[in-house]
């Protein structure tokens, strides 16, 4: 980056911002650039002024098994470059250990494996709908260790789709009734599908936080999500989108919210549902510690 692109302002301001949904590549993934697409986030995120990047690899990315139904072979190789990721880039990336919760010794292992290595949160994939009682024990887990759970979310689930077990937001509001002191993220309320559904879906269950990340940014959505769930359940993000992600600021600040609210959603909110002293460049530049309020 040259130094006059650098001394630039970021896009997004210079308060803290967390990006709860993203993703990176690495060399098992079945593409020859994944090296470029992940610089390519960095300099996205550094032209934003993304603080964190909270992470996961999908296994293989379905290069030699299916994105949704990863071999625990991938899952662990996928969590491997994750983790030396994180050591690489200890300043600005964080990590979710992926899991498929179809091997269960597999995925606690896993999660047990990577958050000794400083993994903070949980991501499932559509390997197996979010009420089936075989998350049970990831969702127990997740609670114990106080690492939130982000889990792939269609907005509204009307039928079956191939190569997936797809889950809507009243599927995860069963299992997070089942497990009231974890934490879940709903991925994606741009990502496709009728997110008006949603928010009535999970609006009794203060345990999700939906993350606003996904390629959608209708006009209307991000004020309909304040107005069911409030500034404090929700979640900034990208997923793979970065533009998208961008623009949802743009829209944040133009639905008359509060400095408070915005600051919620654009790293507060993640701060808290973290594992305590996660994202410490935080705290040093809002000049007080989020992790010293109340859990």
């Amino acid at each position: 980056m040259s130094a006059a692109r650098s001394a630039q302002a970021p896009l997004a301001g210079s308060e803290p911002l967390i990006d709860a949904h993203a993703h990176f590549y690495h060399a098992a993934a079945g593409r020859a650039d994944w090296a470029d697409v992940n610089a390519a986030r960095f300099r996205a995120g550094e032209r934003i002024g993304i603080t964190y990047h909270v992470a996961s690899v999908l296994g293989s990315y379905g290069f030699s098994s299916p994105t949704y139904f990863p071999s625990p072979r991938d899952v662990t190789v996928g969590n491997d470059a994750m983790l030396d990721l994180c050591a690489r880039e200890p300043d600005r990336v964080r990590m979710f250990v992926t899991v498929n919760p179809n091997y269960t010794d597999h995925a606690l292992s896993e999660i047990e494996r990577c958050a000794a290595r400083g993994a903070i949160g949980i991501k499932l994939l559509a390997s197996r709908r979010a009420d089936d009682p075989l998350l049970d024990p990831i969702a127990a887990e997740a609670a114990a260790r106080g690492m939130p759970v982000l889990h792939h979310i269609w907005q509204h689930r009307r039928r079956e789709w191939p190569s997936q077990e797809i889950s809507d937001g009243a599927d995860l509001a069963r299992l997070a009734s089942r497990h009231p002191k974890a934490t879940f993220i709903l991925a994606h309320i741009g990502g496709g599908g009728d997110y008006m559904h949603t928010f009535p879906a999970i609006a009794d269950h203060p345990n999700i936080l939906p993350d606003i990340s996904g390629s959608g940014v209708d006009r209307g959505m991000l004020d309909a999500a304040v107005a069911a769930l409030g500034a404090s359940r929700l979640l900034w993000g990208c997923d793979l989108t970065m533009e998208t992600g961008l623009a949802k600021l743009r829209a944040l600040d133009a639905i008359e919210l509060t400095s408070d609210e915005r600051s919620a959603i654009r790293w507060r909110n993640a701060a808290r549902i973290f594992p305590r002293g996660a994202f410490p460049r935080c705290a040093s530049l809002d000049g007080a510690n989020p992790d010293a309020r109340a859990r």
